[in-house]
């Protein structure tokens, strides 16, 4: 088994502003910064197959080759790279983009919590990023009740395992994974059924089925 991190591209053209979001995803563990660049010319002549990210994150207003000129280039020589839009501005300003050009977006001003579990929930589910606080608010006036959680199959491994007395190590050897990616499973696992704790994984895999207590 590789542990092996995953690596992320930066394209923005704000120096300290792209450093200190550099650091902030490196120090979280399980990514790496494989690239920097200013604006999309500079990232084309930087990328290479040794560097290339699975996620970019993409400021949109930058000189020589903007935000939009670099996502149409990813999309068409690169479209299974992850992209998410950075953007000072709120969820509506990436409406005009496809789901299936964009991941999501980050909003520059996004606390290193929220950037550590939107980068876990992508790097896990591959969905884009989670609505806003008005998009929740219009969805459950529409489809009032409560909402269906559906699992992956490695989500489900991960439950029957947690539900053991595996450690996370072993765990990740079960799974074929490193250590780095079942933690994020933890985690977005803890945000997806709103428990708290490795008991209250087990607990859900136990009342759903998933997993079943050995006598």
């Amino acid at each position: 088994m590789t542990d092996s991190l995953v690596k992320i591209g930066l394209v923005d053209d704000h120096i300290p502003f792209r450093s200190a979001l550099a650091s902030a995803i490196q120090a979280f563990g399980g990514f790496s910064i494989s690239l920097q660049a200013a604006n999309g010319r500079d990232f084309i002549e930087k990328l290479d197959a040794f560097n290339k990210p699975s996620i970019i994150i993409l400021d949109l207003s930058m000189p020589e080759m903007d935000g939009h000129a670099t996502l149409r280039w990813l999309n068409k020589n690169h479209p299974e790279i992850r992209i998410l839009i950075l953007t000072m501005h709120d969820a509506e300003s990436i409406l005009p983009f496809p789901s299936s050009e964009v991941s999501g977006f980050l909003k520059k001003d996004i606390s290193p919590f929220d950037l550590k579990q939107t980068l876990q929930r992508l790097v896990i589910s591959g969905s884009s990023l989670p609505a806003s606080d008005t998009d929740r608010k219009k969805k459950t006036k529409q489809n009032p009740g409560p909402e269906k959680i559906i699992l992956n199959e490695n989500e489900i491994l991960f439950l029957k395992c947690a539900s053991t007395d595996m450690t996370f190590e072993e765990i990740a050897q079960k799974m074929q994974k490193s250590v780095h990616v079942v933690d994020q499973y933890k985690n977005s696992l803890f945000l997806k059924l709103h428990v708290k704790s490795r008991v209250g994984l087990a607990r859900y895999a136990i009342k759903n089925g998933i997993a079943r207590i050995e006598l």
